[in-house]
């Protein structure tokens, strides 16, 4: 008998404790182009459906992925098929950042909530002071009626938001700091890393951002893009690790693949055993 996996408030809307992101079924593995080039070909459309629906089965009600064709391709034959689990939005790369106006168009798919991307515009916004065209994003997304969500790989945005009082009603907070572990790697060693990196006291630090703002968090990269997956136990430590760190009203975003097991199965059980034990 499968463990109940718990709801939590969040916004208007009660959402599942656990939801099932897309960088596996998309083929971005974080790893390198052949598993990426795997994943892509595991996941053909219905493949992508059945995926959904095993999510459902397990009380995974919100699925968070990238708006490109292919995607919301998927999501309408998911959706015509009867599917009823929550989209969030993603911007794709910097298509927010050249055109703003583009939200309106992503916004037609019926998002629950639609966040800018984190790497592609809330960084490159960070970087290059502009934090005005950010904040002129989440204004169209609030124009669409959709939860205005900010993902952030800097913890430092999160403070950023949090003392100017920005007009938001979520946050994707990145446990790993992908460009700020390159940063500290190339000023030790002089030259830049080979692929991305995890540093462990990341998770620290978006943690303490967390704890701070009284908005939901969804908390995802806590798997470290699968680099912490060795065993059950390692998996199991790591989800409570970001359970017990995070708020009540957070949840968690993992991207799952089902080509070997069934992950979402098996993480839906730990997640709800985690929260039974922890009350």
């Amino acid at each position: 008998m499968e463990t109940i996996l718990p709801k939590v408030g969040f916004c208007n809307h009660q959402i599942s404790k656990l939801l099932i992101g897309d960088n596996p079924i998309y083929g971005y593995s974080h790893f390198n182009q052949l598993l990426s080039q795997h994943q892509k070909a595991y996941h053909t459309p219905e493949c992508v459906v059945t995926t959904i629906n095993r999510a459902e089965e397990v009380g995974i009600n919100g699925w968070q992925n990238t708006a490109t064709e292919r995607s919301l391709s998927d999501l309408k034959l998911y959706r015509d098929q009867g599917g009823k689990v929550h989209w969030f939005c993603l911007s794709r790369g910097y298509v927010w950042y050249d055109e703003p106006d583009h939200v309106f168009e992503d916004a037609k798919h019926n998002p629950i909530g639609m966040a800018p991307h984190g790497g592609g515009v809330g960084q490159r916004c960070l970087r290059e002071n502009r934090l005005d065209l950010l904040q002129d994003i989440l204004k169209r997304i609030r124009d669409t009626g959709a939860l205005v969500g900010l993902s952030v790989h800097d913890p430092k945005l999160v403070h950023i938001a949090e003392d100017e009082n920005w007009d938001i009603d979520y946050y994707m907070t990145a446990l790993y700091n992908l460009h700020g572990g390159s940063e500290k790697f190339r000023e030790k060693f002089g030259y830049a890393p080979l692929g991305e990196i995890y540093v462990r006291e990341d998770r620290v630090e978006m943690c303490k951002a967390i704890q701070r703002t009284d908005k939901p968090c969804i908390l995802f990269k806590v798997l470290a893009a699968g680099r912490v997956i060795g065993s059950k136990q390692q998996i199991r430590e790591e989800l409570k690790f970001a359970i017990e760190n995070a708020k009540p009203t957070d949840v968690l975003l993992l991207g799952m693949y089902q080509q070997f097991g069934d992950q979402i199965g098996e993480n839906a059980q730990l997640v709800g055993e985690l929260c039974a034990e922890m009350g």
